[in-house]
Order: structure tokens, then C-alpha cells, then sequence
């Protein structure tokens, strides 16, 4: 999902949300080739029914860290909502965001895709700013209610694993993680935080 502005939402919508605490493993730099085969692999199956606890309208509020992988810890803060609309019969949906706060407005898409052969979703994120879709996050919910997608990107010139984990914490809220990996999955550092209440 990467596309944290500047480029910018980075799921994320998807990708979205939680004011808590900066959970943060620092990633030190590093030249590890980054195993985006072996991360996939490692998630767990899904169902077309596995985001049906998320359609409909949401209060979201954000928390961006505003220079991913540099030491910094500078975040943002925004409040909007989210809205999650199911289409092709229930094996997609769209999920849309629009926050505002400090460092201005985000406008953002998430895509979600269910391959019934492979039986995981792909993630496919845009914003207003960019007009282009990210590289698509591919993972699933393995029957739980938490559901854990990777992708491998390039951020600022360097190569890195992009985690997004949704989380259903109760029928009225879930929550929303990305962190990104420069070290190939062995250390992470969240850099969007998302908590979703039914509105």
C-alpha cells in the first residue's frame, strides 16, 4: 500500500486507523533481499465473507507517521470517515477514506479483490494525490477476525516489505496497521495507525 503522501495514503487507506501509541521496532537499513514470496505464502486463506463485518459507514481516526524509516518520531493526526461498499456479488469491495487534519487531507481507495482459485485477497490502494493504483498487497483472514497482507515496494529509493494487518476488535470497531520492513521481515516500524468506530 505503501503511497504515504507526499506519494501518499499508504492501508494506507485500507487502508486506516487508531490514536495509540506508536508501536515502533525501528528497521535499521540494510541490503537483505526482501522475501515477499515467502511473506505471502505465510498468510493464511481467506472467503469472500471475510470483510462483510466492515460494509458500511465509519468514523476513522488516523495517525501517520510523517518520515517512515528515518528514526523519526514525528506523527500526524486526522479524523473523517470511512465508507465500505460491497460490489461483484460480494467478492470485492471498495473502501473509501477522506481525514483531515495537521498536515492536511487525505483522500484515499482501497480496492479489495477476493482470487477465488487462490482463495486471498489482493489490497489495491489510490488517493486523490497519486490518480494511480499501488502495488497490491495479497493476503487473508484464515477464518479470524484479524487479516494480515504483504506487498514489496520501493520507499524513498530503497527496497522494503510493506505489512498491513485489519483487525475486527469487536462488531462496532477495527483497526488498521501498516509497517514497513527494511531488513526483509526481521524488524517492522508501523507507520499508520487507523481505528474504525461505526458511525
Amino acid at each position: 500500500m505503501v503511497q504515504l503522501p507526499t506519494r501518499s495514503i499508504s492501508h494506507g487507506i485500507a487502508g486506516l486507523l487508531a490514536l495509540l501509541g506508536a508501536c515502533a521496532v525501528p528497521a535499521p537499513p540494510s541490503t537483505a533481499p526482501v522475501d515477499i514470496a515467502r511473506a505471502i505464502a505465510a498468510t493464511p486463506v481467506g472467503s469472500p465473507h471475510d470483510f462483510d463485518f466492515e460494509h458500511g459507514r465509519w468514523h476513522t481516526l488516523l495517525r501517520r507517521r510523517l518520515q517512515p524509516l528515518s528514526g523519526s518520531e514525528a506523527w500526524a493526526e486526522y479524523a473523517g470517515t470511512t465508507v465500505v461498499s460491497p460490489v461483484l456479488g460480494g467478492r470485492a469491495n471498495l473502501a473509501e477514506l477522506d481525514v483531515s487534519g495537521s498536515a492536511g487531507r487525505i483522500q484515499g481507495l482501497s480496492l479489495r479483490l477476493f482470487d477465488t482459485t487462490l482463495k486471498r485477497w489482493t489490497l489495491n490502494f489510490s488517493n486523490a494525490a497519486s490518480g494511480t493504483l499501488a502495488i497490491p498487497m495479497t493476503g487473508g483472514f484464515g477464518g479470524t477476525a484479524r487479516g494480515v497482507f504483504y506487498s514489496a515496494e520501493e520507499f524513498n529509493g530503497r527496497p522494503v516489505l510493506v505489512r498491513f494487518v485489519i483487525e475486527s476488535t469487536s462488531a462496532d470497531s477495527c483497526r488498521f496497521e501498516q509497517a514497513f520492513s527494511a531488513d526483509g521481515g526481521v524488524t517492522w516500524e508501523i507507520n499508520w495507525i487507523a481505528v474504525d468506530t461505526r458511525s
